[in-house]
Parts: structure tokens; sequence; C-alpha cells
């Protein structure tokens, strides 16, 4: 009988984080690739366009005129999906039709007024700027609200409808579902092993050096071991850090450079803006701020769709939907090929 290959065996891998398993069918990529078979031409953004709402001096949906900002810029989301108020829904005994309140408020941060910027070719003294305002906005949120989501969709395949370098924050009086698993799943095991998971996964993964693409003095970026998206990435702090508030001075610049490093990665893969949705996820507010969350450990979230080209997407259909997640790319696959592409953003080589 052959010996297992994970590079041409398929296999599933467990994510302990949210406690359910991928498919990994390495056979089904075994052609070499080469790279993109077509580039797009460069998007024609203007840098400032009183028509677009996030530019400095445009007036939004609901009449209010942005400042004319010059750093980062955060204004509470004209289309809000959570409210502050409202009545609550009725209380039923009925197992199969149970509904609960649910509030909380959502922000827009522009992370730079010029709407053909974006953070990886951004001055690291605005980057960090963005950093110190993602650290604020989680801490004042956090004294209110259970759960503060920051996230980034970036590029219109991942629904961005503005070309404007921004992100959103919402927070909420509830866990949301991704979070309450991970909350469950890092608490069992850190009552079992007596340490935080994803510190203990860090530390095993800079021994193994398998899917690490990015090491600094305080920060790594790899490829998850049980990663789902083609290029899915994770960032982690090597220091046990349970928000971003709690980052000191020398972590946020370090996590700055790395950033930009990172996203230059990406951006040079197809030598595009490459699209992604991002997030932070790190210990629970409000209520659970004076609680011990000492198995939470702080880390960003990387979900990029493209696979093959720069317009050849990953789609999460069929079997993904209705069984489990399937990926073709092995992890360490894509670590190779995210370690192997330049940090130096390709508009700025010249």
């Amino acid at each position: 009988m052959a010996t297992f290959d994970p590079t041409e065996h398929q296999h599933i891998r467990y994510n302990p984080l949210k406690a359910e398993w991928v498919l990994v069918s390495p056979h089904r990529a075994k052609r070499p690739w080469k790279g993109q078979v077509e580039k797009l031409p460069e998007d024609n953004i203007p840098r400032k366009d009183s028509n677009n709402p996030l530019c400095p001096g445009s007036t939004r949906s609901n009449g209010e005129v942005n400042p004319e900002y010059e750093g980062t810029f955060v204004f509470k989301n004209d289309f809000e999906a959570l409210l502050q108020d409202g009545p609550p829904p009725e209380k039923s005994d009925d197992p199969l039709f149970q509904a609960a309140p649910a509030y909380g408020t959502c922000k827009v941060m522009c992370f730079h007024p010029w709407s053909d910027m974006t953070l990886p070719i951004m001055q690291d003294k605005e980057v960090r700027a963005v950093v110190d305002k993602w650290a604020e906005i989680n801490q004042e949120l956090g004294q209110k609200f259970l759960w503060v989501q920051l996230f980034e969709n970036r590029g219109a395949m991942m629904g961005c409808s503005n070309p404007h370098p921004h992100c959103q924050i919402w927070a909420s009086s509830f866990l949301p579902n991704e979070l309450a698993v991970k909350d469950r799943t890092q608490k069992e095991f850190y009552d079992k092993y007596k340490k935080p998971m994803l510190v203990d996964y860090t530390e095993k993964e800079l021994s193994k050096k398998e899917r690490v693409v990015i090491e600094s003095k305080h920060w790594v970026w790899l490829v998850p071991y049980w990663a789902v998206w083609p290029y899915e990435t994770m960032l982690l702090p090597k220091r046990h850090v349970l928000r971003l508030e709690d980052l000191n001075n020398e972590e946020r610049d370090d996590l700055c450079v790395i950033m930009k490093k990172l996203l230059s990665k990406y951006d040079n893969m197809f030598e595009i803006s490459f699209p992604y949705s991002m997030g932070w996820h790190g210990a629970p507010t409000g209520e659970r701020l004076k609680a011990n969350n000492d198995h939470w450990q702080l880390h960003a979230l990387y979900y990029p769709p493209l696979l093959r080209s720069a317009t050849v997407k990953k789609f999460m259909v069929g079997y993904e939907m209705l069984a489990q997640c399937q990926r073709d790319l092995t992890a360490e696959q894509a670590a190779e090929k995210l370690c192997n592409l330049s940090d130096v953003h390709y508009k700025t080589k010249s």
C-alpha cells in the first residue's frame, strides 16, 4: 500500500477553533501553475470624487457632509444593521421558533482621504494611525457591547461597492455564532492543556516552519493548517494578547510593517488590489471585560477568494454548502507560493 503523502492524497484536516473539518484534495491540482493567465487593467480610481460618499467634503445619503479629514475618519453607518434600541421579540415556548433581542451599532472607518490609496502603499505613520484607531474603537465600544467586530471587505469581488480605503465596525449585545464557537473551543483547550490554544499553535508553527509566510519580532503571518480559502492566512502576535488595545507601542509599529508586507505579497500575486474579507478576533468585551478571558488570543483572519488568476474565484457552493468545506491547494503549497512573492509592492518598485 502506498505511503500517505499530504501533497498527493486526499484527507481531512481538523480546525480546533471551529470544531469542524475541511476536505483537502491535492490530487485535483496536480498540474503545475505558472501564475496568472491574464492581467486586469488598473482601476482608474479618482483620488477625490464628490460623488463618492466616503471622500472628504462629500455629502452622504443621509444628507450629512463629511469633514475635510486628512487622516482616519469614523462615522455611524448610514444603513446600520444593528440599532441601540427597539422592542424585543416576544418570548416563545416552542423550541423550533426562538428569537432574542439584538442591539448594537455599526460604524464606518476610512483609512485615508484618498480613494486611490490602499493599506500596503500607505506610509508607515498612516498605517499606525489606522491601528491606533482600531484599538481606540474596540476599547470604546467594548465598554458597552459584548462583541466588537472589526472587518474589511476589499474589492468588488467581496461585495465592496465603494472604491475607498475603509473598514466597518459592528458592535453587538450578543456573541455572534463564529465567536461563540471559538469561545467554547478555546476555553475547553485551555482547561485541558492549561495554555491558550493559539499561543500553543503559534509556537508549534514557528517550530515547524511549514506554513509560516512572514515572521517579525512580535508577529507571525501564516497559512493555517486547516485553511479553507485558497490563500487564507492568519496574523498572530507572539505574545499572549487578549485585545487590540492591549498591544504595546512596539507591537503596534511592528504590526504596521508586517501588514504592509503581507498585503503587498497578496497584491503582487496577480499585480492587482487583491480582494479579501478580513477581520480581528479577540476576547469578548462588555460584561466579559472583568471576567477571565485567558483562553483567548488576539488574531486577524484574511479570506481571499482568488485561486489561479486575477479573475478565477473560489466559490463555496455545492459540496461546500451542503456537506463541508473543500480545497485543492494544500496549506503548505499556499504558504510556499506566498513566501516566494516579493513583499515590496509592485506599484512602488519603480
